[in-house]
């Protein structure tokens, strides 16, 4: 089965840095479209970034230059490094996997196994 765990969520205030974890299991990482997404209260999961088997990445408008997606296909791990934090930042991140090629984030719809979720808040 795949499994795919998030770390690294936290509080912290406006400016500051966090970077989230995601384990995956078996070869996940290295084989799979690989996507971050976050999910504010009462609004709908939207992709933040995502980065292909092969390491090209991709941005939403709204962290281009502040967020960087990586991985360690050694580790088995996906990765967000995410600098100047803004209150509106503030949701549940998730990591997500997709089999198979993908244009652009895509949406929910398009990733099949999702972990838990890490809380991220940012105050002002």
């Amino acid at each position: 089965q795949v499994h795919l765990v998030e770390s690294g969520g936290g509080s912290v205030q406006a400016g500051g840095s966090l970077r989230l974890s995601c384990a995956a299991s078996g070869y996940i990482v290295s084989s799979y479209y690989m996507g971050w997404f976050r999910q504010a209260p009462g609004k709908e999961r939207e992709g933040v970034a995502s980065i292909t088997s092969d390491g090209y990445t991709r941005y939403a408008a709204s962290v281009k230059g502040r967020f960087a997606i990586s991985k360690s296909n050694a580790k088995n791990t996906l990765y967000l490094q995410m600098n100047s934090l803004k209150p509106e930042d503030t949701a549940m991140y998730y990591c997500a996997a997709r089999r198979g090629g993908l244009i652009g984030l895509g949406t929910q719809d398009d990733y099949n196994y999702w972990g838990q979720g890490t809380q991220v808040t940012v105050s002002s």
